[in-house]
């Protein structure tokens, strides 16, 4: 980066808002170089670290996996997978859009402090024994929580969309993302998650992806 015409280097330091800012073509090579993955991440695979026996998501990425249709045009690199981590996280027990880049923009823009994307999901439930018409059984006062009202561990969540798809799948979006967020939502008003999807953060959508395989983010798409 350039600031008034000197290289600057060093990071955290203070500079001038009113400075000439440059940045070098070489960092915007080096940055148009990374790359985000988008994984169908099934049932028994976990986001970060392996645990109890269980492969990390990541171990999904390889050449074979790599979905026939995707358009991207770009082709695979063992150093695509140097310093990629997930931003964000789906637990074993659910499937769906699984993202993992070397971009510490998009990260920042998904998981975030500030982050507000939106992130949707089918949730199939079931009250006691009723796993049919469930949207028949719950009462219209607690599908109001489950849209806002609610607090786990103490802190109140932020406003939900939550609607039905049909008697026993609600839609979720949320602009948020604590661990096990909806199925502890859901047992807050009586209900048991028998499945759990995420098909979109922000503009980008799972699509036709088939569970285990996984695309590279074209660069046309943004979060």
């Amino acid at each position: 980066m350039l600031v008034d015409g000197e290289v600057i280097d060093t990071l955290g330091m203070r500079i001038d808002p009113k400075a000439d800012i440059q940045i070098l073509p070489a960092a915007h090579s080096a940055q148009a170089r990374l790359v985000t993955i988008l994984l169908h991440k099934p049932i028994g695979y976990v986001s970060g670290q392996a645990e109890d026996g269980y492969e990390p998501a990541v171990t999904l990425i390889n050449p074979a996996n790599q979905w026939s249709e995707d358009r991207s045009g770009i082709r695979f690199a063992p150093g695509h997978l140097r310093s990629i981590a997930p931003a964000g996280r789906l637990d074993i027990d659910s499937t769906g859009l699984f993202v993992l880049t070397q971009d510490g923009r998009i990260a920042k823009q998904l998981i975030g402090g500030h982050s507000d994307v939106d992130k949707e999901y089918l949730v199939r439930v079931r009250l006691g024994e009723h796993t049919t018409d469930v949207d028949r059984q719950l009462a219209p006062e607690k599908l109001a929580l489950l849209r806002h009202g609610l607090e786990l561990d103490g802190v109140p969540l932020k406003t939900a969309q939550v609607s039905w798809q049909n008697g026993e799948q609600l839609c979720f979006v949320l602009r948020e993302g604590k661990k096990r967020q909806i199925r502890r939502m859901c047992e807050l008003v009586g209900l048991d998650v028998v499945g759990l999807k995420r098909i979109r953060m922000s503009h980008v959508t799972l699509g036709d992806l088939p569970p285990g395989q996984w695309r590279y983010l074209g660069h046309d798409e943004t979060f």
